[in-house]
Parts: C-alpha cells; sequence; structure tokens
C-alpha cells in the first residue's frame, strides 16, 4: 500500500479533511481480459484512502458520535459488492466503481482506490492501478 501512502493524499486541517482508508482488503473478484481470467476468480488485494470533511477541526475534539464519521463499514461493503458483481475486465474500471460508491457520502471530497492484482505475474509482487476522483 506504499504507493497510496506515499501519495501525499493527507490530513489537512487547513482544509478541515481527515483521511479515512482501508488497506490491504482481499477480495476475489471476476476480473480480466485473458480467458484464465474470464474463467474463474482471482484474488485482488483493494486499498481505499477518502479525503473527508472533518468539522472537528474547528472545534478541537468532535463528538464521539457514529454519525459524523464516515463509517469503514460502508466503505468495504462497497468494495465486496463491487468485486462481486459481474466479470469486469478492467482493474480501473473496479476502482472507478469503488471510488464512485465512496463518494455518494457527500463529506467524501476526494476518493483514492489502489487495485492489485497480486496473482498476475509469478515474478512481480502485484500488478494494478490506483485512480483518484474528486466531488465536482
Amino acid at each position: 500500500m506504499s504507493a497510496l501512502g506515499a501519495s501525499g493524499f493527507a490530513p489537512d486541517a487547513a482544509q478541515a479533511l481527515r483521511l479515512v482508508f482501508v488497506r490491504g482488503l482481499a477480495l476475489t473478484a471476476r476480473l480480466g481480459v485473458h480467458p484464465h481470467e474470464k474463467a474463474a476468480p482471482q484474488r485482488v488485494i483493494v486499498g481505499i484512502e477518502l479525503a473527508v470533511e472533518d468539522e472537528s477541526t474547528a472545534v478541537g475534539i468532535g463528538a464521539d458520535d457514529l454519525r459524523r464519521v464516515v463509517d469503514y463499514d460502508g466503505i468495504v461493503t462497497a468494495a465486496r459488492n463491487a468485486a462481486a458483481g459481474r466479470h469486469t475486465l478492467l482493474v480501473e474500471t473496479l476502482a472507478e466503481r469503488i471510488a464512485a460508491a465512496a463518494l455518494t457520502d457527500p463529506r467524501v471530497r476526494r476518493a483514492r482506490v489502489m487495485v492489485e492484482k497480486p496473482d498476475a505475474f509469478a515474478d512481480a509482487e502485484a500488478v494494478g492501478v490506483v485512480i483518484e476522483r474528486r466531488r465536482d
């Protein structure tokens, strides 16, 4: 997940943003363009970073209340649903679906999603993509 962490996508008190993340989410997806990828699901590793509006920066410590934050469970569920859907040809498309789901929460300003295929090549740790989407 170093590509996400090294990106400069960080909490920013001046812009009232917090960073919410999910790292190393191991999923199974029907993903890829090759015949063997179309024949069976494969393992993918997903990383998600969200720049989320943070009202507590103006007041110090915010209320200890789940309603004021983006829930990790919802993020993970959206990623699982995107991976469990129909066959997807491109890792880019899977990443875009996950980012779009995260951006449905109006507090999420930016979503960065990494999708890795760790078993694509025996001599490579992983291949994949990192995308970033912003709320208009």
